[in-house]
Order: structure tokens, then C-alpha cells, then sequence
């Protein structure tokens, strides 16, 4: 009954504005004009400028006593350009790996790379000389060959006339790690597990790029589609792993028109958006419940038969605006407005041996309808200015509002059988509420240049908002709770570049709150990030990245204490500014500590729970370039993660290894064998059954013209 009335809320996310995390909304001054979500991706606010055309000879100067017949004579016959006409370099080469060691789910979960022949790398440039149907085509792709990340990208363009571009990508999402909820059960049913594929597809065309008025239109998709394993729940004791058949797709077609002049900007858009979802779940043998029996009956599931059927539309319309009304001020706009609805059908047949605690009830199977509707306006918009009133100082300002409002009405019947012949109570469940999360945020800084080379920013944020949302299971206080948000956030930054060697920056935010969304938000908080970059010779270059995260909720159900550290150390090495060797070499330390109150089931006691994760990351690299091998080129490295840390009474240390070394040899010009050794080593020291190990080879040509 929950999951169904959380979907009526989340599923019509889909065809809306990005609403942001209501609590973790970057300001509107750090977003990109065009944000929005993947289903909405507009256009770029200016288009790109043109590519020049390639370049061509001039035509042999005319004599001066015939200018007029020589003019015509070249216009006539120009000369072919030198460039050549396809340039580019194509990359196919063969895998192979030794025997997995250890868990092959795990191996597929963390690295999944595939064995047989692969187009590693492609990319190539077409020009037309004669310019007739495009100037000039770009594309480029890696990893076909059914590997877990392929992707296609095509650019083509027509000076004046047309840009066209079109994006592919192909991922492999496979998660299956054996430990996850049931450790004790290694290599059986894993209560949550996917093997999906996930396609996304875009296509934008925008005509006379170069013109004052650009009009565009564009398709993207997003579906996925694959088998799973998800767990079947009626309460904490009839809780079941099923295989589940997974498919879902998000088209949105959209159209605008861009109005570039010098001094404003405008982008018109109109979308719509259409969604499908079509989950099933089944199961057709014997399997118990958890815990096994109760009052001396052993719970069981025999036989279920459940789908969802999802689907939603939606319509929205976008406006952008840029502009540059006088020298010393640059102001934006943005407003979106969509009203998504979906409509929602369920149907489930279950059999099996099953108990109602609350009722003290056993019954042998049950039949579920459920049907619903949401409805969902969502309006966000933003906007600011730049203002320059002194050479050295700016102030900028920005607000933004996101108001998300969400009507639903489920209807699910549910009939208990209490033997196959016997019907037993039938529940009908029907309601009618409404959602809603409002957030607003507003934003003041000032940047001040004191000299060259120091740069001082100041600023203060204040971030309110108010909802309404569904409650947990675990709710007294009804269907849906209240919530407010109001939060007071300073904001302090400094640069220093004394010279060209030396460039230091520091960044400080903290903020307290006087009311919260969430146990977790950011309530009594700050957070510092320091980085550093220093030359110290012509060979040898340093760079250091520091950030800390403290957040501090005293109230006294809650003693919330949360703090997060991040440590990088970075060394470029060319020695002696040489051309055959250089060196990366990056290390990370990262902490992270969190304490805070919950109710432990059954009896809802209060308990702390306590989590601790310590980790050491480290990358290096090396390129040698053997000169008596006409440019062969040796790359060694790799990199490592060690992690250690507790939560509660069970810890999770981790090791991952991942060396490697690759060579390429030149064959004949423009052409090369590459040739790469990888190692892919993991464990868990308390979970011995989840390690790997194996290696990787992968051998193939690359040809370059």
C-alpha cells in the first residue's frame, strides 16, 4: 500500500524542471543557464560559433591587363584545397581474461569488462571542399563490443545553414553483491539485485546558427530495460526475494527559438514529455518466510503473479534570458512550468502461507486491484544580476523559487483468501491528499580584487520552505506530515596568486537552522575546502586539495553528530623538462564519522547508530618513451583503495588493486600495436566469499591518418 502511494509521487518527477534536492539546491549563480533534467536537456543558450571554413589556396593572382576574365576563370574553376578530406584514427584491438578467481558476481558488479574483439576508440573529420550539403562532420565513439560503457557522438554543420548532433550511450548496470541484505547466505537468492540496460538518445537540430533568430528542435530518450531480483514484502515477516522483468521509457520532444543580439539574449522553448513503466514480478516455487514460523506455522510464498502499469504525460514551457542592459550590470531569468499526470494500474495474485499480526490472521493467498491518478504542477524559476559598480568590486545577487505541488488518488482492493475455496476479509483502501515542497533561496556575495593577484568574496544565503509529504510506516501523527525549512548560511572565499608559481584558494560556508526537513539535512553546519597549486621548477609541480564537512543536530531525539574529511596530494614530474619521461603520482585520504539517535524495532528503543569509514586512495602513472624504438612509448601505474571502518557491531574493510602497464609500438606510419596488462584485485576481509582477482589483456591496432 505504501510503495503504491510513493509511486503516485515520485513516478511524475519525469516530465519536470530539476527540483533539486529542496535541501541541496546549489544557488542559482553556480548553475548553468539551461539546468534541467535528462528527459529536458535544452539547447545551449548561445549557439556555438561557427567553424571557419578549411582552408583553401588563393587562386594564382590575375594578370593586371585581364582582372574580369581571371576572376571569372577562378570563380569558374577553383583550385581542390590540400587539406585532406577525412582525417581521424580507429582503434580495434581483442580481450581476454584469465580465470575470474573468487566471486564472478561481485567481478560483474564492481568491473564487468567483457572478453572478445572490441572497437575500442573511433574518431574521424569529414570536410566537404565543395561545401554542398555539410562544411564539416565530427564523430567519435569507444567501448562497442558489448562493454559496460559504449557511446557514439556525431556533430555536423553547414556555415549559416544548419548544426546538427547526435549523442548515444549504451550502460551495463549490474548489481549483484552477495552479502547484500542476507550475509549470512552467501552465493544464494539475493534479496536485491539488477542486470539492466540503460540507452539514452539525443538529437538536436538548430537552424541559421549564425542568424540573429535560431530556431531548434530536439528528441531525447531514456529507457531501460532487464531482469532483477527485488524483495516481495507484506510486513517484516512475509518478506520475500522474486525475480522481477524490468522496463521503462521517457520520451521528450521539445522546440524553441533563440534570439541572440548584443546586448540581450532569449530562448523560447515548449516541450512535452511522455513516460512508461511496465514492472513485473513472479515466482513459482516454495520458498520461506523470514522468520520461518510463527505460532507454529511456517509462512511460505508458492505462487505470485504481480504487474505495474505507469504511464505519464506531460507539457511544459521554458523562457531564458540573458542580458547586458548597460557596462556595469549583467542581469538573467529563468522560468519553467510543467504539469505532469500519471495514471497508474496494479494487479497481484499471490498464494502461499501468510499471517496478519495485527489480526492475528493466517490466510493461503490474496487478489489485489489498485488503480490511481496524480496530478503534478511544478513551477521553477530564477533569476539575478551581476553588478560592477567599482573596476574592483562585483556584487552579485540571486533568488530562486521551486514550488512542486503533488494531488493523488489511489483506490486498491485487496481480498484475503483464507483456503482456496474460502474468501476472507475484503479491504478497500481509497484516498484522496495532497503533497507539496516549496523551497525558496536567496543569495548575496561581493567580490572585491584588492590588488593583483588577491581576491577577496563575502556573502550571506538564506533558504527557506515549507512541505507536506507522505509519512514513514513507523508515523503516529497520520497519512502525511508537515515540514519546515529555514536556514541562515555565511559565505566567505579568498585568492591569492602571487605569481604564476603560487595559487592558493580558500572557500568557507556555515549556516544554522531553525527548523529542518529531514534528521539528517545539513542543520548546525560548516565547510571548508582549501587548494593549493605550486610550481616549484620547470620539472616539478604540486598541487594540495583540503575539505572538511561538520554537521551538528542537537535536538534530543535526534544527536545527530556528522563530520567528513577529504585530503589529495597531486605531483607532476617532468624531469628536467624532458620529453621521455613524466610522472603523475595522486594520494587521498578521506574520513568520515556519523552518530545519531533511531528506534530499534520491535519495541521502538532508542539506540545510537554509529558509523566510521576510513580510506586511503592512490593513483599513479608513468610514460616512458623509448627513443631506440622509433617512438615506442611504455606506460606503467595503476591505483589502489583501502578502506576500514565499522557500523555498529559489523565492519567492512576493503582492499582494491588495480595495476597496470601498457605499450605501443609503431608498425609502419600511421599505424600501431597497443598492447595493455591490467590486474583487478578485491576483498573484504569479513566477507571472504565477495573477493576477485583476474587479468585483464586487451592487444589492438590503432590506424591514424
Amino acid at each position: 500500500m505504501r510503495l503504491l502511494l510513493a509511486i503516485l509521487f515520485t513516478v511524475p518527477v519525469f516530465a519536470q524542471a530539476p527540483a533539486a534536492s529542496a535541501e541541496q539546491s546549489p544557488p542559482p549563480a553556480q548553475q548553468p543557464a539551461q539546468a534541467a533534467p535528462a528527459a529536458q536537456q535544452p539547447t545551449q543558450d548561445a549557439p556555438a560559433a561557427p567553424q571557419p571554413a578549411p582552408a583553401t589556396p588563393a587562386a594564382q593572382q590575375p594578370s593586371t591587363s585581364a582582372p574580369a576574365a581571371a576572376e571569372t576563370k577562378a570563380a569558374e574553376s577553383p583550385e581542390p584545397t590540400t587539406e585532406p578530406w577525412i582525417t581521424g584514427s580507429l582503434y580495434l584491438g581483442y580481450r581476454t581474461l584469465t580465470d575470474i578467481r573468487g566471486s564472478f558476481q561481485e567481478y560483474r558488479s564492481v568491473v564487468d569488462l567483457g572478453e572478445g574483439p572490441k572497437l575500442l576508440d573511433i574518431n574521424f573529420t569529414i570536410l566537404d571542399p565543395k561545401k554542398r550539403f555539410f562544411d564539416r562532420i565530427d564523430a567519435w565513439g569507444s567501448g562497442w563490443g558489448d562493454d559496460p560503457y559504449e557511446s557514439a557522438h556525431v556533430n555536423a554543420r553547414k556555415a549559416k545553414l544548419y548544426e546538427f548532433s547526435f549523442d548515444y550511450r549504451n550502460l551495463a548496470y549490474f548489481n549483484a553483491v552477495p552479502s547484500f541484505a542476507n550475509p549470512f547466505a552467501p552465493g544464494g537468492f539475493d534479496e536485491q539485485s539488477f542486470d539492466i540496460r540503460k540507452h539514452i538518445l539525443s538529437v538536436d537540430l538548430s537552424l541559421f546558427p549564425a542568424k540573429h533568430i535560431t530556431p531548434y528542435i530536439a528528441f531525447d530518450r531514456n529507457s531501460n530495460s532487464g531482469t532483477g531480483i527485488e524483495p516481495w514484502a507484506q510486513d517484516a515477516n512475509n518478506v520475500y526475494p522474486v525475480p522481477t522483468i524490468l522496463s521503462d521509457s521517457t520520451n521528450n520532444y521539445r522546440a524553441g527559438v533563440r534570439f541572440e543580439y548584443d546586448r540581450f539574449h532569449v530562448t523560447l522553448e515548449q516541450g512535452g514529455t511522455t513516460f512508461k513503466d511496465e514492472d513485473q514480478a513472479y515466482n513459482n516455487t516454495y520458498q520461506p518466510g523470514i522468520p520461518t514460523t510463527i505460532f507454529g506455522q511456517t509462512l511460505s510464498l508458492n505462487y505470485l503473479r504481480q504487474w505495474y502499469g505507469i504511464r505519464g504525460h506531460s507539457i511544459y514551457s521554458k523562457a531564458m534570458l540573458t542580458a547586458r542592459p548597460a557596462s556595469w550590470i549583467d542581469i538573467y531569468a529563468q522560468f519553467l512550468y510543467s504539469q505532469p499526470k500519471t495514471d497508474v494500474n496494479f494487479s497481484e495474485i499471490a498464494s502461499g502461507n501468510f499471517v496478519n499480526l495485527a489480526s492475528l490472521l493466517f490466510y493461503s493467498g490474496q487478489v489485489t486491484i489498485g488503480t490511481g491518478a496524480a496530478n503534478q504542477p511544478h513551477t521553477t524559476a530564477n533569476g539575478g544580476f551581476e553588478m560592477r559598480p567599482f573596476r574592483r568590486l562585483r556584487i552579485l545577487e540571486s533568488l530562486m523559487t521551486d514550488r512542486l505541488h503533488d494531488a493523488a488518488s489511489p483506490l486498491v482492493a485487496e481480498q484475503l483468501l483464507l483456503n482456496p475455496t474460502t474468501a476472507g476479509p475484503n479491504i478497500i483502501t481509497s484516498l484522496n491528499y495532497t503533497q507539496f515542497v516549496n523551497y525558496n533561496q536567496q543569495e548575496v556575495d561581493a567580490i572585491y580584487d584588492f590588488s593583483h593577484g588577491i581576491t577577496a568574496r563575502v556573502g550571506y544565503r538564506f533558504v527557506w520552505g515549507d512541505a507536506q509529504v507522505l509519512a514513514g510506516d513507523l508515523s503516529q501523527r497520520g497519512l502525511v506530515v508537515p515540514g519546515q525549512l529555514q536556514r541562515n548560511i555565511g559565505l566567505a572565499g579568498f585568492t591569492y596568486r602571487p605569481s604564476e608559481k603560487l595559487s592558493v584558494h580558500l572557500d568557507f560556508e556555515g549556516g544554522g537552522s531553525d527548523r529542518i526537513y529531514f534528521r539528517t539535512s545539513l542543520n548546525n553546519y560548516y565547510q571548508g575546502r582549501a587548494r593549493a597549486r605550486y610550481q616549484v621548477n620547470k620539472s616539478l609541480a604540486l598541487q594540495a586539495n583540503f575539505l572538511v564537512l561538520n554537521n551538528q543536530n542537537p535536538a534530543s531525539d535526534i544527536r545527530l553528530d556528522f563530520q567528513n574529511r577529504a585530503n589529495a596530494l597531486t605531483v607532476y614530474w617532468t624531469p628536467n623538462n624532458s620529453k621521455w619521461v613524466t610522472l603523475m603520482a595522486e594520494y587521498d585520504r578521506t574520513t568520515l564519522r556519523s552518530d545519531i539517535l533511531y528506534l530499534s524495532l520491535p519495541f521502538l528503543n532508542t539506540a545510537t547508530s554509529s558509523y566510521r569509514d576510513n580510506a586511503h586512495t592512490g593513483t599513479a602513472a608513468a610514460d616512458f618513451v623509448l627513443p631506440h624504438l622509433n617512438g615506442a612509448k611504455l606506460t606503467v601505474g595503476g591505483s589502489f583503495f583501502i578502506s576500514a571502518g565499522f557500523q555498529g557491531a559489523q565492519s567492512r574493510p576493503t582492499r582494491y588493486y588495480q595495476p597496470m602497464a601498457r605499450l605501443a609500438l609503431p608498425v609502419v606510419k600511421n599505424v600501431y600495436w597497443n598492447t595493455e596488462w591490467q590486474y583487478y584485485g578485491y576483498g573484504e576481509p569479513f566477507y571472504l566469499y565477495e573477493g576477485f582477482h583476474t587479468h585483464v589483456f586487451t592487444t589492438g591496432v590503432r590506424i591514424t591518418k
